[in-house]
């Protein structure tokens, strides 16, 4: 299972729909973004039984990353039963990802 994109229309129904959600908050012309999307597209896979992740391209959908604040790219939120749980900023290695996502699926 690959990443899916999240939308300004489609977010509220994937953050309700999925018991856990992380969406990341990126654009094209970030490099930190660019690097880190190989990670999350591995942990799609590692992960498919736990969590669902998610990619909002914050150019072409402005609300959300708005509405929570967004001020720096990337910026991965974590949602649990439809409740913002956790919030992790900037690039960072896969592992360190995978640990913030584990830390939260309790």
């Amino acid at each position: 299972m690959a990443t899916i994109k999240s939308t300004d229309e489609n977010f509220d129904t994937l953050v309700k729909e999925n018991k856990i959600l992380i969406c990341d908050f990126w654009a094209t012309w970030c490099n930190p973004c660019l690097q880190i999307a190989p990670h999350l597209e591995a942990l799609s896979d590692e992960l498919k039984d736990k969590c669902v992740i998610s990619k909002h391209n914050i150019d072409e959908e402005p609300n959300f990353p708005t509405k929570f604040g967004v001020r720096g790219i990337p910026t991965m939120l974590l949602f649990k039963d439809g409740e913002l749980k956790s919030t992790k900023v900037g690039a960072t290695t896969k592992s360190n990802i995978k640990s913030w996502i584990e830390e939260n699926l309790i």
